[in-house]
């Protein structure tokens, strides 16, 4: 995937001017593709010449017009070839992974301080996520198809960050008494399996203001 077709789906829920893209990308698109202004705009620039985009000036009172792009016939026809492309898998890399991995290696201390860094991370992302869903989709059953996407969308950033803190939380179980008197951070939690068995509980990017 590029940012073009990241730029399509966005333009093809809602026309937008460059500054609302980037709002888009820094609220909630950018939880899953990541891009700086200043490469949202040089990518417009390139996808208006390409034919995939349009603009037009808008005037604005006491302020120099505005340009808004919209997606064109050729933007979505490219966003339809692009849809029908199987996706590949996401290659793993996590340094966090290796580093744990070397903990026996290391500085034990400041690898336990970093799971819980972590962890207060999953549970800030975790309620800011929980807090978007009930205020924007309030009653899934009444969602149109489009709205339905957002949220499938918002739902996989749910269950992401809940997945984290399961593991943030089941490392330190793990290590057992390694840093038993570590400030644990507070917020709120997913109830822990009784045993290694036992069913993890489920757990719950995107604001869904940003895909429209």
């Amino acid at each position: 995937m590029a940012l073009e077709h990241a730029i399509l789906v966005s333009l093809a829920e809602r026309t937008a001017s460059g500054y609302d893209l980037t709002r888009r990308f820094d609220k909630s698109i950018g939880h899953f593709w990541k891009a700086s202004h200043q490469q949202i705009y040089k990518v417009l620039g390139r996808m208006e010449s390409d034919g995939l985009v349009a603009s037009k000036a808008v005037p604005q009172e006491g302020r120099p017009d505005k340009k808004v792009y919209a997606i064109t016939e050729a933007g979505r026809s490219a966003l339809q070839d692009w849809s029908r492309t199987p996706s590949a898998l996401e290659a793993s890399r996590s340094e966090f992974a290796v580093k744990l991995r070397g903990l026996p290696y290391g500085d034990r201390d400041a690898i336990l301080a970093d799971v819980h860094r972590r962890a207060t991370a999953h549970r800030e992302r975790l309620a800011y996520y929980r807090a978007d869903e009930a205020r924007t989709f309030p009653d899934v059953d009444a969602l149109d198809d489009a709205q339905r996407a957002q949220y499938a969308v918002l739902r996989g950033g749910i269950l992401l960050e809940q997945a984290g803190l399961d593991w943030c939380e089941e490392i330190v179980e793990l290590l057992g008494g390694l840093d038993r008197s570590a400030p644990r951070p507070a917020g709120p939690s997913a109830p822990r399996p009784a045993g290694p068995s036992a069913p993890r509980p489920a757990g719950p990017t995107s604001d869904g203001s940003a895909a429209r």
